[in-house]
């Protein structure tokens, strides 16, 4: 059955994949669907692009915005969006991909705790040396283990760290008792007991510098910090004093700057850990995202309600 369109105009998709599952749109329907991949700037005339689906992880996937003067929607294909947020046209519905990410960087973070507390760079680097270094660690079974920014990216890593016998303690910006998690203003009080933080918030003016230097100082020595929210959520010159001096630990998929200057000691600090920005880009990411994206812009056409708005 063909689509009935409610709109007209162009349509850009990330990937041929997504353009030939929309091929019914293009055939008298109202929509032209064309691909960019991001890798390149946009072409010059885009006064006719109603709705823009930003490449994942490609270096011009911003560049056209500005100049969507009559886009409708805007479509991420990131869970975070502040980098977003000041260049939305008005009127620009702004949608988010919140879940598709949920088992990428959920994985990617125990990954980043089990190395940190079995100390897996340690026997990497012994291991090129042909040192056979024989030396007990610190558990993941039994550590208290404090998830901030409690949406479905901490609810996936909530279930994958029940498997490996942790406690979890949920913090989110707000309390919901019924899901039994805290709100950030008891965070002060947790953090003295948490042997694992885990920081997965997105940036706003509320999260800026949530995990800084006063707050750093109410851990406990040896705790570790992971961050796979967003780089300035963490205070980098006060994670990179703590870790310096070997009180704390830190194991990070995003840095403020970022990318991290090749010269910045973080990268030679022992006791950390650090991978540049790739917990969401695993593989199992792109058919999820393809789906999405269809399914998206065919709502969008049929005049049905978006999901994941998150703006306008």
């Amino acid at each position: 059955m063909k689509l009935e369109c409610t709109v007209s105009g162009r349509v850009l998709v990330p990937w041929e994949s997504v353009s030939a599952s929309l091929a019914d749109l293009t055939d008298g329907a109202g929509l032209r669907v064309e691909v960019f991949d991001g890798d390149a700037p946009a072409p010059a005339d885009l006064g006719d692009v109603v709705f823009y689906t930003a490449p994942y992880d490609r270096p011009f996937r911003l560049e056209p915005v500005k100049r969507l003067a009559g886009v409708k929607v805007i479509q991420t294909l990131n869970a975070g969006y502040d980098d977003l947020l000041p260049l939305l046209p008005p009127g620009a519905t702004l949608c988010n991909a919140r879940g598709l990410h949920n088992a990428g960087t959920a994985e990617h973070a125990l990954g980043l705790i089990l190395a940190a507390q079995r100390e897996l760079p340690r026997w990497i680097r012994a291991q090129d040396k042909g040192d056979w270094e024989h030396a007990h660690t610190r558990a993941l079974a039994g550590s208290r283990v404090l998830i901030v920014g409690y949406g479905s990216i901490g609810a996936a890593l909530d279930a994958r760290l029940a498997a490996c016998e942790a406690e979890t303690i949920r913090v989110a910006r707000r309390p919901r008792p019924a899901d039994r998690v805290r709100g950030v203003a008891d965070l002060d009080a947790l953090l003295p007991g948490a042997d694992v933080v885990v920081l997965v918030t997105p940036l706003s003016p509320d999260t800026r510098g949530l995990l800084d230097a006063r707050r750093l100082a109410l851990l406990p020595d040896g705790a570790l910090v992971v961050n796979v929210g967003r780089g300035p959520v963490l205070d980098t010159a006060a994670i990179e004093a703590e870790t310096a001096s070997g009180r704390l630990r830190a194991a990070l998929d995003v840095t403020d700057p970022e990318p991290l200057p090749g010269d910045h000691p973080l990268w030679r600090t022992p006791g950390v850990i650090i991978t540049p920005h790739v917990a969401g880009g695993a593989d199992d990411f792109y058919p999820k995202a393809a789906a999405f994206v269809t399914a998206q812009v065919r709502r969008f056409a049929a005049g049905q309600p978006l999901v994941n708005v998150v703006s306008g």
